[in-house]
């Protein structure tokens, strides 16, 4: 008996996390699509497949949608240790593997990006988000900089360096959006590494 309850718990607790992520799917394509103010929540609830009154279950405001997009799936700090893109030796290669690993121009990421360039002048949460984003990114970026160099390089440099690199990522982010012709980012990242070669103390 005690099986069954569990079964029929876990199945249900399955479902709930279904219906929950069908309906963040669906607000992020209409949110893109049509504008945050311009989709009504009967739309989300009508593309995800649920009741109204389940929506409202999972997100109380029409806002907490947004922000919970923007936490789970685009969270502002990639989730990545600067140790996971250094190629020793490598500044090019390194920042390279940087931008793949962030993955800014992936699909989903693209989807949830216009959502955020849209609603930018609109939304205090957009622009707390970019500006995150963007810090954090630096930092990363940095790091990766200093870790990949083949000698030392002053971290007011790397910094420089980074935020260079971080502009060319969200220019290219950006450019995705509308299909644009985008920043050549293996050649970005070879002017980069130059550089860094050129600032760095050979000891």
């Amino acid at each position: 008996m005690s099986t069954e309850r569990e079964s029929s718990s876990t199945a249900a607790s399955e479902e709930g996390e279904s219906r929950r992520a069908r309906i963040l799917s669906a607000a992020a394509e209409l949110f893109a699509a049509e504008g945050f103010d311009a989709t009504p929540t009967s739309r989300i609830a009508d593309q995800a497949g649920v009741p109204k009154g389940l929506l409202f279950y999972y997100f109380p405001r029409k806002r907490d949608i947004l922000t919970t997009l923007l936490e789970e799936r685009i969270p502002e700090t990639p989730g990545l240790d600067a140790a996971q893109a250094v190629v020793p030796g490598d500044p090019a290669a390194s920042l390279v593997r940087l931008a793949e690993l962030v993955g800014l121009s992936r699909h989903e990421s693209v989807v949830l990006r216009t959502i955020l360039f849209r609603e930018l002048g609109t939304l205090p949460e957009s622009r707390t988000y970019v500006e995150r984003l963007r810090r954090n990114l630096l930092t990363l970026t940095e790091d990766v900089v200093v870790g990949s160099a083949a000698h030392p390089i002053p971290r007011e440099t790397a910094h420089k360096i980074a935020q260079t690199f971080v502009a060319v990522l969200l220019d290219d982010a950006n450019t995705q959006r509308y299909g644009g012709e985008g920043p050549d980012l293996p050649a970005a990242a070879e002017i980069m590494a130059l550089a860094v070669d050129r600032c760095a103390d050979p000891l």
